[in-house]
């Protein structure tokens, strides 16, 4: 499959599922897709990072090799929230060694206190904090009162995420 000519004939859930579905469990077709999701152009970035976070979805171990460099994309400035959105949905279902913690953390901050970001950007980060201070304690200081400052105005989405999250912080 050239998933180039894939990506690009349409952005579609049918696309997306066609895509993760040839990538299956195969860690050299999960390659192929990371590669296509690096080289851009900014387009084929953007619709690749969609079934590149399902696949990590359904096999959280076939990014592993990868995370540095998809991390990267989250540095950038100008990245569309589409690709920042789904890399943040990817980090929710993984287990972030310890050598991407910090730089993981500080992103995830970045995004959740941004009111200027995309709610589902913001929830992401939030959750990927949520599972981080599973295995770093002292973040849920930090995570709490940032949620409960922005609970009152947020969407309706934040909100009930909020409140999720901030439950499983406080038990």
């Amino acid at each position: 499959m050239n998933l180039v000519n894939v990506i690009l004939k349409e952005h579609s859930k049918a696309q997306r599922d066609k895509i993760t579905s040839y990538v299956g469990e195969d860690p050299k077709r999960f390659a192929e897709l990371v590669a296509v999701f690096l080289a851009g152009p900014y387009r084929v970035t953007q619709r690749a990072s969609w079934p590149l976070s399902y696949c990590v979805e359904h096999n959280p171990n076939l990014v592993k090799p990868h995370l540095k460099k998809i991390l990267s994309y989250l540095h950038k400035q100008d990245e569309h929230d589409a690709v920042k959105r789904n890399i943040l949905r990817l980090l929710q279902y993984i287990a972030i060694p310890k050598s991407l913690q910090g730089t993981t953390i500080d992103l995830c901050f970045h995004f959740l206190t941004n009111p200027k970001e995309p709610i589902a950007v913001r929830v992401f980060a939030m959750t990927v904090l949520a599972n981080l201070a599973k295995e770093n304690p002292d973040l849920k200081n930090e995570i709490i009162p940032i949620i409960e400052d922005q609970l009152p105005y947020g969407s309706a989405g934040f909100i009930s995420r909020g409140k999720k999250v901030l439950r499983e912080l406080k038990s």
